[in-house]
């Protein structure tokens, strides 16, 4: 198959593979694992908008920034792209059958079973839960003493992705599955080569990463077991109870298809939008005009606004910095042959970074997301085409809601001038010190 986009910046033809470092695989990997933030864009200006790295384990990437070439693959058929491959990395901790790495039919149908908990009348019925649950958790922070707020919008988007796949959140076998997905989340990049490495699960800390993700599984497959039994199951709107109560008999789930999606949902579906809201927090305690809009927005349930901070706080710090599809078939892209069994990858990071899409784009401005917002294809923290983050929707709102919740109690400040780097955290970026802020409690007399 032939997939064509305009030729790379760099105007080459369509002849060769594309350049790329001529490192060690072992380097390449811990550079992209530890420091991509900092190596693409370095990449980029030296070899262009197409260049290819390979990494661990046994796979060659091609990083992609130009639209037109997002674009031609976001739009590609299926068949050519498969994104469920592309994400192999997670397949030892997501399953076989997350649909996350999954690729056509078998994808659609878990998509299809998922998207009615995600979006139109769902996903208004979250909004008191989250309000509550943000209430609840603002209630314990300390004025005056500086915090981590990324481990509170952890801890919060925890409680709320929990209720939202189990209806619940209380009892001993969550309260113990709380903490054990908090240790899955927290871990680096060098723990990941573990999930590929039998050998070195025989050794910490990838062997106690494995004792915890079994335990983790045990945990869920006792509650899927205990749901079955359930006498109320048809009544409840929980993802779990959906699950088991769909009609017709292929789209039955197995108890290992039920783990796959709820870990999934569970791991994916509480991450972005913590870090998301920390960085926000970040650079509204560090940005006193902006701090101030978004105050009134609060103040003034001005929602357009507070979603629109949640949006550039994705484009500035873009949790996921790129996503994946494996080709299936030799394509033609940026003026290169890309040949099947690549993983090519469209960079989030460096398209919301271009000041050609976002003028100064190393500035915090929600502005840029009032008004019709950017130009379709230049701001990408939920990917794109049909792969499009099924839970875009939830988490914008999760993140507009507990941002009216903090802004309309508290003054927000940094506990440093200094900003905070980011840093990798398993597949994510993160920052460095945790965002860490004060806060003080506003007075509205």
């Amino acid at each position: 198959m032939t997939v064509r986009a305009p030729h790379s910046r760099t105007g080459r033809p369509t002849t060769a593979r594309p350049p790329g470092p001529r490192l060690p695989v072992v380097v390449q990997s811990l550079l992209f694992g530890l420091y991509r933030h900092r190596l693409m864009p370095l990449l980029q200006r030296r070899y262009g908008s197409v260049f290819q790295l390979r990494i661990y384990p046994e796979r060659t990437v091609v990083s992609i920034s130009e639209l037109d070439q997002i674009k031609a693959v976001f739009s590609g058929p299926s068949t050519t792209f498969h994104a469920g491959e592309g994400n192999i990395i997670l397949k030892p901790l997501m399953g076989d059958h997350s649909v996350l790495l999954t690729d056509e039919d078998v994808h659609l149908r878990a998509r299809k079973l998922l998207m009615p908990a995600f979006h139109g009348a769902a996903l208004r019925g979250y909004r008191d839960m989250i309000t509550e649950l943000a209430t609840e958790e603002v209630q314990r922070w300390t004025p005056g003493v500086p915090f981590r707020s990324h481990d509170r919008m952890h801890a919060l988007t925890l409680e709320i992705i929990l209720r939202v796949v189990f209806g619940v959140s209380d009892g001993s076998r969550l309260d113990e599955l709380r903490g054990r997905l908090a240790e899955v989340v927290d871990i680096n990049p060098i723990d990941i080569l573990g999930w590929h490495a039998p050998r070195l699960q025989r050794f910490d800390p990838w062997r106690r990463n494995l004792r915890n993700q079994r335990r983790v599984d045990e945990l869920i497959y006792a509650e899927i077991a205990e749901r079955r039994r359930a006498p109320d199951l048809e009544a409840r709107g929980d993802v779990l109870s959906r699950l088991l109560t769909v009609p017709g008999e292929d789209d039955q789930l197995t108890d290992a298809e039920l783990r796959d999606q709820l870990i999934t949902l569970l791991l994916a579906g509480h991450e972005t939008t913590a870090t998301a809201l920390a960085w926000a927090f970040h650079e509204l305690a560090r940005n006193p005009a902006v701090l101030a809009t978004a105050t009134e927005a609060a103040d003034g349930e001005d929602e357009k606004y507070l979603e629109a901070t949640a949006k550039e706080s994705l484009r500035l710090h873009p949790v996921i910095t790129e996503v994946a599809r494996k080709l299936t078939e030799d394509i033609e892209l940026g003026g290169y042959t890309i040949p099947a069994g690549t993983t090519v990858l469209p960079s989030i990071m460096l398209v919301q970074g271009d000041p050609a899409h976002h003028p100064d784009p190393a500035s915090f401005r929600p502005e840029r997301f009032l008004d019709g917002g950017p130009d379709t294809g230049t701001w990408l923290p939920f990917g794109g085409g049909v792969r499009r983050c099924l839970g875009a929707g939830f988490s914008l709102l999760e993140a507009t809601i507990v941002l009216q919740v903090v802004l309309s109690r508290f003054h927000l400040s940094p506990d440093s001038a200094r900003p905070e780097p980011a840093r990798n955290r398993n597949i994510t970026m993160v920052p460095g010190r945790g965002a860490k802020i004060l806060v003080t409690r506003r007075n509205h007399s």
